[in-house]
């Protein structure tokens, strides 16, 4: 059975270089065997996440929607923009949403069993690599396992051709190993 992995970048411009990079993530793992959904979160619009709206309304339909994709996929493929030195407001809002139980159900049900790749892609000089300390541990707070290493691409506004393939092809390679090495790991720990 192929490992069925969920990826998605952080941002939901539509030039995101995030989103070039995620896609990159994508082949090399589908490459390796996977079984990948590709959403882009901006698909799931939901409030920011506030414990009186749950309380009155419950949670938004975008949100349960989400959920539903964590819940089938084992594997998570990240590229996260650096917004002020921490990954971004959309990431977070949406782990918050999908992070609440319903009645009857085990805390983080969502989290459970799953190990992520992490990538960035950054005008910067670091690539990201300050945003994605902290979603490695936030991750790791919610029992999201993540591979050690990751991809941080810098100068992203000069990194990618007109198709959104990386200028560099070492770049692009270590981004395809990266996803594969999930896939891979994954598939010798299927349940």
């Amino acid at each position: 059975m192929k490992p069925k992995i969920l990826a998605f970048a952080g941002s939901s411009r539509k030039d995101s270089f995030n989103k070039k990079l995620i896609r990159i993530a994508v082949e090399g793992a589908k490459e390796a065997g996977a079984d990948v959904t590709l959403i882009d979160l901006g698909d799931f619009p939901m409030p920011i996440y506030d414990g009186d709206y749950e309380d009155a309304l419950g949670m938004p339909d975008k949100a349960k929607e989400l959920k539903k994709l964590f819940l089938e996929h084992r594997g998570l493929l990240i590229a996260s923009p650096e917004y002020n030195s921490s990954f971004s407001g959309l990431i977070k809002n949406c782990i918050d949403w999908i992070s609440r139980p319903v009645p009857n159900e085990p805390y983080l049900i969502a989290f459970k069993d799953k190990i992520a790749a992490l990538f960035s892609a950054s005008p910067g000089a670091l690539g990201g690599l300050r945003g994605l300390v902290h979603l490695r541990a936030m991750l790791g707070n919610i029992g999201v396992m993540t591979l050690p290493g990751q991809v941080c691409i810098s100068t992203a506004d000069k990194a990618f051709d007109e198709a959104g393939k990386l200028l560099d092809s070492q770049q692009e390679k270590k981004t395809k190993e990266l996803a594969a090495s999930l896939s891979t790991l994954l598939a010798t720990t299927q349940k």
